[in-house]
This record gives structure tokens, sequence and C-alpha cells, in this order.
């Protein structure tokens, strides 16, 4: 029984301090995935900003061409093309029109 009782003493003399230094390491742990996460998340957003902003310009552009009469639309449009960035060309969807009337 003696035995016993120095086991866990032993048990409880090492093994409360490990099991704190054990929870602050893994309290640690979490915060920093959280972190991570909140940085990451932030970052998306702002690229879906980005992105958005780059769309929105595009429809007023493509709102004032078909708005106004008085414009030529071919002239107009390949305005547009000449002054895309090469990664708007990349990313963009073609100006072109899908459906050509047959000969």
């Amino acid at each position: 029984m003696g035995e016993l009782i120095g086991l866990a003493a032993v048990v409880l003399i090492f093994g409360i301090p490990l099991l704190a230094i054990w929870t602050s390491h893994q309290q640690k742990i979490a915060k920093m995935q959280v972190e991570s996460t909140a940085e990451t998340t932030a970052e998306k957003a702002a690229q879906y900003a980005t992105q958005i902003q780059r769309l929105e310009d595009r429809v007023q552009v493509l709102e004032r061409i078909v708005t106004d009469r008085g414009y030529d639309v071919a002239t107009q449009i390949e305005a547009l093309r000449d002054s895309r960035s090469v990664e708007d060309r990349d990313s963009g969807v073609p100006l072109t029109s899908g459906s050509r009337e047959r000969a």
C-alpha cells in the first residue's frame, strides 16, 4: 500500500506540471491556427474586392457603350480590346461574339 501512495505522489508531482505545460502548448497552437485562418481570409477578401471592382468597372464601360447610341459600337469594342492589360486578356471573357452567320 505504501508503494502505491508513493507512486501516486510521484505521478502527481510530475504529472500536474507536465499537464499544465501541454495545455499551454495546445492553447498556443490553437491561437496560431486562428490567426493564420484570419490572415488567409483577409487576403482572399481583398482579392475578391479587387476582382469585383474590376468587373464593376467593365460593366460600367459596357453600359456606356450600349446606352450611347451616337457611338459606333464596333469601334468602341476595338478600343477596349487595345486598352486591356495582359492580365485582363488572360483572365477575361473574350469580347467576340460566339455566334457567326454562315455564308
